[in-house]
């Protein structure tokens, strides 16, 4: 068992049923009544987010959760399919799993959290950055860069993302997979 001293961001914790990750905590103290303590926490078995606040000391129930690496092979009509890089065994999982499906990459390196009680995958992780290749992208209008401006740019997994007017098409970029959001050109 656990209390609410030990809640950390990522934590995995059970709550009424349903499985949650602290996305964000606090504490709050006054004079006079006890320290209340608050966390933002987003669904894993679910598409929920809530905030739930507990009296400083309260028990919480926090779930063993294994980081595994594996390797994103392709889509079809069961998922999208990983292979364990050690096991070589595959997965398929529902895209309501994955953080940023979008950005996916055959052959991509990925973490899979597996709950260790049920020994059942309960999300996909990709890395915070990634680079992939600008397959179409207009054209930047010449003089046009006194403000930050930003043009829509597709890229090689099908998702569009914003980038500023000097991307060109075929450059490798490196984006943010949690934001969606242009880091960085590649060179």
């Amino acid at each position: 068992m656990a209390n609410t001293a030990d809640i950390s961001r990522g934590m995995i914790i059970k709550l009424d049923g349903s499985l949650y990750t602290v996305v964000e905590f606090g504490e709050n103290k006054t004079a006079r009544a006890a320290a209340k303590v608050w966390a933002k926490l987003k669904g894993v078995d679910n598409a929920r987010s809530i905030e739930k606040t507990w009296n400083s000391g309260d028990t919480i129930y926090p779930v063993r959760v294994e980081r595994k690496a594996y390797q994103y092979l392709y889509k079809d009509d069961t998922g999208y399919n990983f292979m364990d890089n050690e096991t070589f065994e595959q997965i398929a999982l529902q895209e309501q799993l994955i953080d940023a499906p979008q950005f996916l990459k055959e052959a991509q390196e990925v973490s899979v959290l597996i709950n260790t009680e049920t020994e059942q995958p309960m999300s996909v992780e990709l890395p915070d950055k990634i680079v992939v290749l600008v397959t179409y992208s207009e054209p930047g209008v010449k003089g046009d860069t006194a403000t930050r401006t930003l043009k829509p740019a597709t890229v090689e997994t099908g998702a569009t993302v914003n980038v500023p007017l000097f991307v060109n098409e075929g450059e490798l970029i490196r984006i943010n997979t949690k934001t969606g959001e242009y880091v960085e050109r590649v060179k």
